[in-house]
């Protein structure tokens, strides 16, 4: 099996929103700008920000587009914290049970009952890399990077689709421990 390296990036705070939440917060109609492509295909952050109100405090979040079936808010646990937010670690699109939020924006406000959750570290792969890697839809991987706070990142979830392009997601409280700046290369263990 050739080495399983991968791009890792940090991932900080944002948001995805329906198209019905988009319409109240900016007006019916109104369409995301794009303000830079992200690394997976069709994805991108977007000009508009939006409040996210918290128990204890709020905060200011990109909007990552195109719009999404339901609405989703992803802090660190740093933010969260902040926040007076205790919620999940989980994937994206598994909301049930999480913390909701009101979402401020120039037009209106939306209370959404769930969808705060602290993104369970993950890498997207084609169907292609996985089966160079070896490895399968939800499976459970570690990566480990090198440097001066070199250390294994366990409970990894490989997320496979001819839909993605292959890269590794942590958030910038991961990034931070590791001491991640600019490119990152990890090892992906079994």
């Amino acid at each position: 099996m050739s080495e399983r390296k991968v791009t890792i990036e940090g991932s900080g705070k944002h948001c995805h929103v329906t198209r019905e939440t988009l319409d109240t917060l900016f007006g019916k109609g109104f369409e995301l700008v794009v303000k830079k492509m992200l690394s997976q295909p069709g994805q991108f952050a977007s000009e508009q920000k939006v409040t996210v109100v918290g128990p204890k405090g709020q905060t200011t979040l990109s909007i990552i587009g195109p719009c999404r079936k339901a609405d989703q808010v992803e802090l660190s646990y740093t933010d969260a914290r902040a926040l007076g937010f205790n919620p999940p670690v989980r994937e994206s699109g598994d909301l049930k049970g999480s913390p909701g939020c009101k979402l401020v924006g120039p037009k209106g406000e939306v209370a959404i009952n769930e969808g705060v959750i602290i993104a369970k570290r993950h890498i997207h792969l084609t169907p292609e890399d996985a089966a160079k890697f070896g490895l399968k839809d939800k499976q459970n991987v570690k990566l480990k990077v090198g440097g001066e706070r070199a250390l294994i990142f366990d409970e990894v979830v490989a997320r496979v689709s001819p839909d993605y392009a292959t890269f590794a997601h942590v958030d910038y409280d991961e990034v931070n421990a590791a001491a991640l700046f600019g490119e990152t290369i990890g090892e992906i263990l079994d």
